[in-house]
């Protein structure tokens, strides 16, 4: 029982999900959503998964990126009230406040729908979050996870005085469940075209 919907009926609040492409990706040179690892975009394998398992799901980007997205995903445009990640998660809330978010970065190409679904079936919306987390570090993946309408409320609270606007370290101050996968890699960021290369060179070994 995977689809969120189903969590609705069980009484939790449902899921929707988030795909967030509003970086600048710097460090990658190019826009890392429209990268392909899988044979089409990196935002459109996130959006299918998404859809498979949540209610809804949406593109979190900048207004400039509207443009370059096809009408076949629905979007959300970034607000730009807050810093770093923190400004597509957030932007996301307030458009639709009573949902939870299942939140994901588009720089994850190893991550699969096995993950996403053992991630959505073990969700406690009990608590703040129910991350995904490596063993080797044992911090929550904030851009991995379900925030709860709880965590976000709490969230903004949080911007209200903290030093730094990293939503890990939300995270790890507040009520977060940690989910481990099969296997860390699924949790490997591409950053860096050499990042790329590399998570390319894995996927066309198997």
């Amino acid at each position: 029982m995977t689809k969120s919907s189903l969590n609705t009926q069980s009484g939790k609040t449902p899921v929707y999900g988030l795909i967030l492409t509003g970086g600048k990706s710097s460090r990658m040179g190019t826009d890392k959503a429209r990268l392909s690892y899988h044979g089409i975009s990196q935002q459109e394998v996130l959006y299918n998964m998404a859809l498979k398992i949540c209610d809804k799901a949406f593109i979190s980007l900048r207004s400039d990126q509207q443009q370059d997205l096809g009408s076949e995903m629905e979007t959300i445009l970034d607000r730009n009230e807050f810093a770093g990640p923190f400004n597509g998660i957030l932007s996301a809330h307030a458009s639709f406040p009573d949902a939870a978010w299942l939140v994901l970065a588009c720089d994850l190409p190893l991550i699969n729908l096995e993950t996403l679904e053992s991630l959505i079936d073990a969700r406690d919306s009990n608590k703040d979050a129910t991350a995904l987390a490596t063993r080797a570090s044992g911090l929550p993946e904030p851009l991995a996870a379900i925030w709860e309408v709880s965590g976000l409320k709490k969230a903004i609270e949080y911007l209200q005085t903290a030093a730094s606007s990293c939503p890990r370290k939300f995270l790890l101050q507040a009520d977060t469940q940690l989910i481990f996968p099969e296997k860390d890699e699924f949790l490997a960021n591409a950053n860096s075209m050499e990042d790329y290369k590399r998570i390319k060179e894995v996927l066309n070994s198997k």
